[in-house]
Protein backbone atom coordinates (compact mmCIF):
# COMPACT_ATOMS: atom_id res chain seq x y z
CA UNK A 1 0.00 0.00 0.00
CA UNK A 2 1.51 3.48 -0.88
CA UNK A 3 -0.02 6.41 1.07
CA UNK A 4 0.87 9.92 0.35
CA UNK A 5 0.83 12.45 3.49
CA UNK A 6 0.20 16.13 2.59
CA UNK A 7 2.23 18.20 5.57
CA UNK A 8 4.56 15.40 5.91
CA UNK A 9 7.09 17.55 8.10
CA UNK A 10 4.35 17.93 10.54
CA UNK A 11 4.96 16.87 14.27
CA UNK A 12 1.97 14.73 13.55
CA UNK A 13 2.71 13.53 10.12
CA UNK A 14 6.31 12.66 11.01
CA UNK A 15 4.86 10.14 13.86
CA UNK A 16 2.40 8.72 11.03
CA UNK A 17 5.35 7.92 9.15
CA UNK A 18 7.63 5.78 11.39
CA UNK A 19 4.69 4.45 12.78
CA UNK A 20 3.01 3.15 8.98
CA UNK A 21 6.93 2.52 7.34
CA UNK A 22 7.46 0.19 10.46
CA UNK A 23 4.12 -1.47 9.22
CA UNK A 24 5.78 -2.32 5.90
CA UNK A 25 3.76 0.67 4.43
CA UNK A 26 5.42 2.68 1.28
CA UNK A 27 4.91 6.73 2.63
CA UNK A 28 5.83 9.92 0.87
CA UNK A 29 5.44 13.18 2.03
CA UNK A 30 4.61 16.00 0.28
CA UNK A 31 6.93 19.13 1.69
CA UNK A 32 7.49 22.70 0.82
CA UNK A 33 11.28 23.37 2.11
CA UNK A 34 13.71 20.52 0.69
CA UNK A 35 15.83 21.06 3.77
CA UNK A 36 13.35 18.29 5.70
CA UNK A 37 14.23 15.65 2.99
CA UNK A 38 16.54 13.88 5.46
CA UNK A 39 13.86 13.80 8.90
CA UNK A 40 11.25 12.42 6.35
CA UNK A 41 13.85 9.53 5.07
CA UNK A 42 14.80 8.99 8.70
CA UNK A 43 11.09 8.54 9.61
CA UNK A 44 10.75 5.89 6.92
CA UNK A 45 9.53 8.00 4.30
CA UNK A 46 9.98 9.51 0.98
CA UNK A 47 10.27 13.30 0.29
CA UNK A 48 8.14 14.73 -1.96
CA UNK A 49 8.67 18.98 -2.83
CA UNK A 50 5.62 20.35 -3.86
CA UNK A 51 4.08 23.99 -2.59
CA UNK A 52 0.55 23.21 -1.86
CA UNK A 53 -0.36 26.81 -1.46
CA UNK A 54 0.75 27.04 -5.81
CA UNK A 55 0.60 23.65 -7.56
CA UNK A 56 -2.36 22.92 -10.18
CA UNK A 57 -4.88 20.22 -9.31
CA UNK A 58 -2.77 18.46 -12.13
CA UNK A 59 0.26 18.35 -10.99
CA UNK A 60 -0.44 17.02 -7.48
CA UNK A 61 -2.98 14.17 -8.99
CA UNK A 62 0.97 12.98 -10.36
CA UNK A 63 1.98 13.20 -6.93
CA UNK A 64 -0.78 11.07 -5.78
CA UNK A 65 -0.91 8.42 -9.08
CA UNK A 66 -1.06 5.39 -8.00
CA UNK A 67 -1.17 5.90 -4.43
CA UNK A 68 -3.97 3.98 -1.67
CA UNK A 69 -4.40 6.87 0.56
CA UNK A 70 -4.33 10.46 0.73
CA UNK A 71 -3.57 11.98 4.29
CA UNK A 72 -3.85 15.80 4.65
CA UNK A 73 -1.94 16.70 7.72
CA UNK A 74 -0.40 19.64 6.68
CA UNK A 75 -1.36 23.37 8.31
CA UNK A 76 0.06 27.17 8.09
CA UNK A 77 0.88 26.65 11.38
CA UNK A 78 1.75 28.82 14.71
CA UNK A 79 2.50 32.47 13.89
CA UNK A 80 0.66 32.16 10.86
CA UNK A 81 -1.99 34.79 10.14
CA UNK A 82 -5.51 34.71 8.59
CA UNK A 83 -4.61 35.05 5.12
CA UNK A 84 -2.70 31.43 5.21
CA UNK A 85 -4.97 29.84 7.64
CA UNK A 86 -7.31 29.78 4.40
CA UNK A 87 -4.88 29.41 1.77
CA UNK A 88 -3.03 26.19 3.98
CA UNK A 89 -6.13 25.03 6.21
CA UNK A 90 -8.62 25.15 3.48
CA UNK A 91 -7.07 25.75 0.50
CA UNK A 92 -4.77 23.03 0.60
CA UNK A 93 -7.42 20.40 1.80
CA UNK A 94 -9.57 21.11 -1.27
CA UNK A 95 -6.03 21.07 -3.61
CA UNK A 96 -5.44 17.42 -2.14
CA UNK A 97 -9.15 15.89 -1.88
CA UNK A 98 -9.45 17.20 -6.02
CA UNK A 99 -5.99 15.91 -6.99
CA UNK A 100 -7.54 12.81 -5.27
CA UNK A 101 -10.43 12.75 -7.04
CA UNK A 102 -8.69 12.81 -10.27
CA UNK A 103 -5.76 10.07 -9.53
CA UNK A 104 -8.51 8.19 -8.35
CA UNK A 105 -7.15 7.87 -4.84
CA UNK A 106 -10.54 7.01 -3.10
CA UNK A 107 -9.29 6.77 0.33
CA UNK A 108 -8.37 10.09 1.78
CA UNK A 109 -8.36 11.14 5.51
CA UNK A 110 -8.21 14.52 6.75
CA UNK A 111 -6.50 16.37 10.45
CA UNK A 112 -8.87 18.61 11.16
CA UNK A 113 -9.66 19.96 14.55
CA UNK A 114 -12.45 19.99 17.36
CA UNK A 115 -14.46 22.87 16.84
CA UNK A 116 -13.87 23.11 12.85
CA UNK A 117 -17.00 24.65 11.88
CA UNK A 118 -17.77 27.53 8.56
CA UNK A 119 -20.13 29.57 10.49
CA UNK A 120 -17.46 30.15 13.79
CA UNK A 121 -17.88 33.64 15.13
CA UNK A 122 -14.63 35.89 16.22
CA UNK A 123 -12.06 37.76 14.43
CA UNK A 124 -9.00 36.20 16.06
CA UNK A 125 -6.98 34.17 14.08
CA UNK A 126 -7.81 31.03 15.95
CA UNK A 127 -11.34 31.95 14.74
CA UNK A 128 -10.48 31.81 11.13
CA UNK A 129 -8.72 29.11 11.38
CA UNK A 130 -11.45 26.84 12.94
CA UNK A 131 -13.80 28.69 10.10
CA UNK A 132 -11.09 27.72 7.50
CA UNK A 133 -10.79 23.83 8.82
CA UNK A 134 -14.72 23.47 8.88
CA UNK A 135 -15.05 25.16 5.30
CA UNK A 136 -12.52 21.89 4.17
CA UNK A 137 -14.23 19.66 5.91
CA UNK A 138 -17.52 20.58 4.58
CA UNK A 139 -15.90 20.15 1.05
CA UNK A 140 -14.34 17.14 1.76
CA UNK A 141 -17.92 15.77 2.67
CA UNK A 142 -18.96 16.59 -0.93
CA UNK A 143 -16.73 14.44 -2.61
CA UNK A 144 -18.62 11.79 -4.16
CA UNK A 145 -15.07 10.09 -5.57
CA UNK A 146 -13.53 9.95 -2.12
CA UNK A 147 -13.80 7.70 0.73
CA UNK A 148 -13.15 10.26 3.54
CA UNK A 149 -13.05 9.96 6.82
CA UNK A 150 -12.16 13.25 9.31
CA UNK A 151 -10.39 13.28 12.14
CA UNK A 152 -10.86 16.39 14.55
CA UNK A 153 -8.93 16.33 17.62
CA UNK A 154 -8.47 17.59 20.97
CA UNK A 155 -5.97 20.58 22.10
CA UNK A 156 -2.67 18.34 20.92
CA UNK A 157 0.05 17.59 23.65
CA UNK A 158 3.45 16.14 23.01
CA UNK A 159 3.13 13.90 26.33
CA UNK A 160 3.98 10.30 25.48
CA UNK A 161 0.79 8.31 23.74
CA UNK A 162 -0.89 6.18 26.46
CA UNK A 163 -2.22 4.04 22.99
CA UNK A 164 -5.59 4.75 24.63
CA UNK A 165 -8.39 7.14 23.48
CA UNK A 166 -12.42 8.42 23.41
CA UNK A 167 -13.18 8.55 19.88
CA UNK A 168 -16.40 9.37 18.74
CA UNK A 169 -18.64 11.16 17.28
CA UNK A 170 -18.88 13.80 20.01
CA UNK A 171 -16.63 13.76 22.88
CA UNK A 172 -16.09 17.21 24.10
CA UNK A 173 -13.27 19.06 25.01
CA UNK A 174 -9.87 17.76 26.09
CA UNK A 175 -6.52 16.92 25.02
CA UNK A 176 -4.66 14.11 23.22
CA UNK A 177 -0.61 13.22 22.52
CA UNK A 178 0.23 13.76 18.90
CA UNK A 179 1.43 10.29 19.74
CA UNK A 180 -1.87 9.14 19.62
CA UNK A 181 -3.30 11.00 16.99
CA UNK A 182 -0.55 9.46 14.74
CA UNK A 183 -1.55 6.17 15.80
CA UNK A 184 -5.19 6.65 15.44
CA UNK A 185 -4.75 7.67 12.08
CA UNK A 186 -2.66 4.56 11.15
CA UNK A 187 -5.40 2.64 13.02
CA UNK A 188 -8.11 4.44 10.70
CA UNK A 189 -5.93 3.63 7.23
CA UNK A 190 -6.59 0.23 8.16
CA UNK A 191 -10.50 0.36 8.74
CA UNK A 192 -11.85 1.58 5.24
CA UNK A 193 -15.19 0.63 7.27
CA UNK A 194 -14.51 4.37 8.77
CA UNK A 195 -15.36 6.19 5.16
CA UNK A 196 -18.03 8.65 5.57
CA UNK A 197 -17.06 9.45 9.65
CA UNK A 198 -16.28 12.60 10.99
CA UNK A 199 -14.80 11.70 14.37
CA UNK A 200 -13.46 13.45 17.62
CA UNK A 201 -10.77 12.10 19.92
CA UNK A 202 -9.42 13.03 23.09
CA UNK A 203 -7.40 10.65 25.74
CA UNK A 204 -9.57 7.91 27.01
CA UNK A 205 -9.42 4.70 28.36
CA UNK A 206 -10.18 2.43 25.34
CA UNK A 207 -7.10 0.82 23.40
CA UNK A 208 -7.05 2.70 20.00
CA UNK A 209 -7.61 -0.55 18.24
CA UNK A 210 -10.88 -1.18 19.97
CA UNK A 211 -11.97 2.27 19.64
CA UNK A 212 -11.35 2.47 15.83
CA UNK A 213 -13.37 -1.09 15.55
CA UNK A 214 -15.61 0.05 17.61
CA UNK A 215 -16.63 3.36 15.72
CA UNK A 216 -16.56 1.32 12.74
CA UNK A 217 -19.33 -0.63 13.37
CA UNK A 218 -16.70 -4.51 13.63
Amino acid sequence: MRIVIAGGHGQIALRLERLLAARGYEVAGIIRDPAQGDDLREAGAEPVLCDLESASVEHVAGILHGADVAVFAAGAGPGSGIERKFTVDRGAAVLLADAAERAQVRRFLIVSSMGADAHHEGDEVFDAYLRAKGEADDYVRTRLGLEWTILRPGTLVNDPGTGRVRLEARTGPGTVPRDDVAAVLAELIETPATAGLTLELISGSKPIPVAVKDVAGN
